[in-house]
Order: C-alpha cells, then sequence, then structure tokens
C-alpha cells in the first residue's frame, strides 16, 4: 500500500459532557471520505491524542474500522512515552485492523537520535502493520534529524514519515535520506508546505485543515499529480485565511471550532484546550463566512 495524497487528521467530535460523541465520528467520516480525501488518521493532534484514555482510543478505532469499510486507508496514532506502551497500544490498534501505525517520537524526556531509532526498530520489530514515523520537535521537545530517518526507513514495515516541523529544510531532508527507498513517503505535517512537498518529492500531507475544507485540501493533490499547477497553487494559497488564524490559540482547537462553525456537531476540545479570544472568534467567524460565499466547494 502506498501512502499518498490528503489524509485527514481526523476531529474526535464531543458531547457538551465531553465524552466522545460517535454517532457524529461517523458522520464526519463519510463527509470526509465523500469530499475525496486519501486517508483517515484517528487521534492525532486534531484527533485530541493527548486527552484520550486507551478504552476511548480501542473504541474510536472500532467504530473507525467498521465505518470505513475498506474505502480508504485508516491510520492510527499509537506513540506513546514509553517503547512498551507504544507496542501495547500498536498491538491493539493492529487487532482491530487499522491499516498504517502513525507513531509520534517519545516525548517529555529529553531523548537522542540513538535512542530513537532503538525506540523505532523495537516497535517496528513487535508488529506487521506499516509504521509512519511522526515528527512533531514544538510538541515532543526532540526534532527526528534527517540522517535517523534514513537510518529507520532501512526497516521494512517503517514505510513513511510525517514531518510537522515546519521546516522545509528538514522535510527535504527527510526525502534526499529516503531516495534510495521509492515506496518511503515523507508526507507534510504542515498545511502551508503541501504542495511544496510533492513538488520535492514527497507524497502528500496529514493535513488538519482538511476537517474544514476537505475538497479544497484534496484538490492540492489531484491537481498536482494532474499537472494543474495553477488550481493546485490556488488551493494551497486559499487555506491562508484560516491558518492566519492560528496565532490567537491551539491550531487544533481553532480547526474544531471551524468546524462547528460550518455546523457540524462536533462540540469542543476537552478542558483546558478549548479556549479562544473574542477578538480570534470574530477573526474565524469572518474566515468561515468568507469561505461559505467562495468556490472552494
Amino acid at each position: 500500500m502506498e501512502l499518498k495524497g490528503i489524509i485527514t487528521p481526523i476531529l474526535t467530535p464531543m458531547n457538551e459532557d465531553e465524552s466522545v460523541n460517535y454517532d457524529e465520528l461517523k458522520n464526519q467520516i463519510n463527509r470526509l471520505i465523500k469530499a475525496g480525501v486519501h486517508g483517515l488518521f484517528f487521534y492525532g493532534t486534531n484527533g485530541e491524542c493527548y486527552i484520550l484514555n486507551p478504552e476511548e482510543k480501542k473504541k474510536i478505532l472500532e467504530v473507525a474500522v467498521e465505518t470505513v469499510n475498506h474505502r480508504v486507508p485508516v491510520y492510527a496514532g499509537t506513540g506513546c512515552v514509553g517503547t512498551k506502551d507504544t507496542i501495547e497500544m500498536s498491538k491493539m490498534a493492529e487487532s482491530i485492523g487499522v491499516d498504517v501505525l502513525s507513531i509520534i517520537s517519545p516525548y517529555f524526556a529529553a531523548i537522542s537520535q540513538n535512542e530513537l531509532i532503538e525506540h523505532y526498530t523495537t516497535v517496528a520489530k513487535a508488529v506487521k502493520t506499516p509504521i509512519v514515523l511522526y515528527n512533531i520537535p514544538a510538541r515532543t521537545g526532540v526534532n527526528m534529524a534527517p540522517a535517523t530517518i534514513g537510518k529507520l526507513a532501512e526497516v521494512d514495515n517503517i514505510v513513511g514519515a510525517k514531518d510537522s516541523s515546519g521546516n522545509f529544510t528538514n522535510m527535504l531532508g527527510y526525502i534526499e535520506q529516503t531516495r534510495k527507498r521509492p515506496d518511503f513517503s515523507v508526507l507534510s505535517g504542515n498545511d502551508a508546505l503541501i504542495l511544496w512537498c510533492l513538488l520535492a518529492g514527497g507524497k502528500g500531507g496529514i493535513a488538519g485543515c482538511s476537517n474544514v475544507y476537505p475538497e479544497n485540501m484534496v484538490g492540492i493533490y489531484e491537481n498536482f499529480i494532474k499537472g494543474n499547477m495553477d488550481e493546485a497553487k490556488k488551493c494551497q494559497e486559499r487555506i491562508g485565511a484560516l491558518r492566519s488564524v492560528f496565532k490567537y490559540g491551539n491550531p487544533n482547537t481553532i480547526v474544531k471550532k471551524a468546524t462547528k462553525l460550518l455546523g457540524y456537531n462536533v462540540g469542543e476540545c476537552r478542558s483546558p484546550f478549548n479556549y479562544l479570544s473574542d477578538e480570534g472568534m470574530e477573526a474565524l467567524k469572518k474566515v468561515i463566512a468568507d469561505y461559505k460565499k467562495s468556490d472552494m466547494r
């Protein structure tokens, strides 16, 4: 299975009491697949992985695999701080039938590049499901170096890397270090860099904005593949307005509020990660109002 295109790190809908709204989760799954996304990634950053308990994660995947029903690949975020816990979470996801494991680098405690290699190699040996490495240094405190990605690409079932560093030079390093393995997919975790990732030889992006603008985000990839570069650039540039609101708070909080403003019953992020200032909310409302009037859908 080649990992490519626009993969949505689908948000986790919540009820007013902060319990998971599984009915709306099913609705969002069907909405996004209808819009043409190439994969769905459950409990990534936008899915509030940091605040879901293991039982919730298991049920979310059970609902996901049943609802998706092989229409697109199902990715599951199974990374934990420890190697043992990561293996346990990965085996749980594997038993449910997910297609890809997305494993964030260990966080909080400082970790070396050698320890990263040992961690991922050990996890990869314990499971059969393909693994995508997840680099997000702003959240974990460590950047996975391009040389580390190159070393890990030698492991058969490590098949890709998502780079959310926002550093295009770092992403280029990932692409260069893995050129000898054509089936290895470098995916942009920064929505603003998806087209540039594709132009450099990457395979697409895991795009938070596709929760809000799924058709437009799919348009970046599909127009690129067809050689319609002007249209691909337009699709890439159109997300600038939404991303400009990110300065007011957590991007995943803003993405969820934006999806709610579109009329979907996704609720709020779990406390305390749900605050947006009045100024930020007004800016977001304007972005969504302008979107509704546009030709982005």
